[in-house]
């Protein structure tokens, strides 16, 4: 296990993508959506409380019209600042609006098999060596559930999955495949046992809940039901838009924006009607649908735009944020990956959102690559030594250097050279060799990345959970599949 984490704080780089106006404008039209044209809710506890606030409730068609200030005021609740706890406490990820973190993606259904390098079906043993991999890797601070334990019956797939992370890894998990109260109700129970009980749960949550909205302007039912359960327990909840231009948005992207916004606010505001002050965050992986096929691209100057306006809307709203990065849409470790990935993290991180999803996922979050992970996190790296800027102060101006060594010199055996060296970033995955060496091997990169995450899957032993949780779990979850 790696003690350390990194993530990006106290940037010295900055963007402002939309100006304060238009933030106003895309949110007054976000108001104006949720009133006018209205979300849909299919769950009966939803439209309840919703029928409860006075928001006007369509129970057949299950959609609800809200008043704009009744959004506005709900939202006031929302907490701005809270942890993401993690199983050692020395891992604790401060959600502060201050830090960037880095996490896996989710619900990849195909694996890149790390040994044979053939594409298969995704199982629970994958689940297990991802999270032993991301446990050992200083860029990874927290976990999103990477790919779906197909291999497990659906009705508890999503259990299999949290306990198999917190059996591999001692950070912080968080998953997007609780879909119904049943499993929510287990994964809460679960979360509390490792927190020490349900009070320990809410000032330490070890888990935490994201949800999918089902554009254009819908939830789903079960989602909505595991969400409020998660809010009533102080379990930090978010729902994430995946709204794309052309087809479940606006060929706009401010309308775009709007659509997806309408659908995270409203649900947001839904879960602090019903529980004020619960812990909740903004997600949002927005893209635009590919103009030949239709299908989401998970990577181009849209996403970029998207990465970085969305956390303007989450700031305007003060609540933290959880955008969809890396993620790219090219099919193996390529240029296009490179390019999409290095362009995403960089938009998300200038504006500082809080949390980065998508490290290690190919073919826009379907097929997982450990090659994909290793490089994606040097991308990271790279970014967060971009983001600390340049620091200018007697000792980085180096005059007592440049005058010992002076004309025709060489600053090799300065002693500030030695204290200062390794301020300088070193790749593992860049090819910076002589030419005649890479000639004679042909290696590269993606080479290096798949062979250090096989030496971390062969070495790395994490801190293990207690084997007492780890079989009432599993009890849980049997009581579950035998319908008790």
């Amino acid at each position: 296990m790696t003690k350390n984490i990194k993530s990006i704080t106290n940037p010295k780089l900055k963007l402002e993508i939309l100006t304060p106006a238009e933030v106003r404008k895309i949110h007054d039209a976000t108001l104006w959506i949720i009133e006018k044209v209205g979300v849909k809710f299919p769950s009966k506890r939803a439209l309840d409380i919703w029928a409860a606030h006075g928001a006007e409730v369509d129970r057949e068609r299950k959609i609800v019209k809200v008043k704009g200030e009744l959004i506005e005021e709900a939202l006031k609740k929302c907490p701005p600042v809270y942890p993401l706890a993690a199983r050692d406490p020395e891992q604790d990820l401060p959600l502060d609006g201050n830090h960037v973190f880095v996490g896996t993606d989710g619900c990849g259904v195909e694996v890149i098999d790390i040994q044979t390098g053939q594409r298969r079906m995704s199982t629970l043993q994958d689940v297990v060596d991802i999270a032993r991999i991301a446990d050992a890797t200083e860029e990874v601070a927290f976990h999103w559930v990477p790919v779906s334990a197909q291999d497990t019956p659906p009705q508890t797939r999503g259990l299999h999955e949290i306990k198999a992370i917190w059996e591999n890894s001692t950070k912080h998990v968080q998953t997007e495949s609780i879909y119904s109260e049943i499993e929510a109700k287990a994964a809460i129970e679960m979360a509390a046992m490792i927190a020490g009980g349900k009070e320990a749960l809410r000032k330490r949550p070890v888990l935490s809940l994201m949800q999918c909205t089902a554009p254009p302007l819908g939830h789903d039912g079960g989602s909505l039901d595991a969400a409020l359960l998660a809010a009533e327990a102080g379990i930090p909840t978010g729902f994430m838009t995946m709204s794309a231009c052309l087809t479940t948005g606006p060929a706009t992207m401010a309308g775009t924006l709007a659509v997806g916004n309408a659908e995270v606010i409203a649900a947001t505001a839904l879960l602090q009607l019903a529980y004020p002050g619960a812990p909740v965050f903004y997600a949002a992986a927005q893209t635009a649908s590919d103009l030949r096929t239709g299908s989401y691209t998970g990577g181009g100057p849209e996403d970029f735009l998207f990465g970085a306006a969305t956390n303007m809307l989450s700031d305007f709203y003060n609540i933290p944020l959880s955008m969809g990065s890396f993620a790219t849409g090219a099919k193996e470790p390529n240029w296009q990956a490179g390019v999409e990935n290095s362009l995403s993290t960089f938009m998300a991180s200038i504006v500082m959102s809080d949390m980065l999803l998508g490290v290690g996922f190919l073919h826009g979050s379907r097929i997982w690559s450990y090659a994909e992970m290793m490089m994606d996190c040097e991308i990271f790296s790279i970014i967060q030594k971009m983001m600390q800027g340049i620091e200018v102060n007697d000792e980085t101006l180096a005059l007592d250097a440049i005058a010992a060594v002076g004309p025709s010199g060489h600053f090799l055996a300065q002693k500030h050279t030695r204290q200062h060296m390794h301020d300088l970033f070193i790749p593992q995955f860049m090819d910076r060799r002589p030419y005649g060496e890479w000639e004679s091997k042909k290696d590269d990169g993606r080479d290096w990345a798949l062979a250090k995450a096989r030496k971390v899957l062969a070495e790395h032993r994490p801190e293990p959970l207690d084997p007492k949780l780890s079989k009432e779990f599993g009890r849980m979850i049997q009581r579950i599949e035998n319908g008790e």
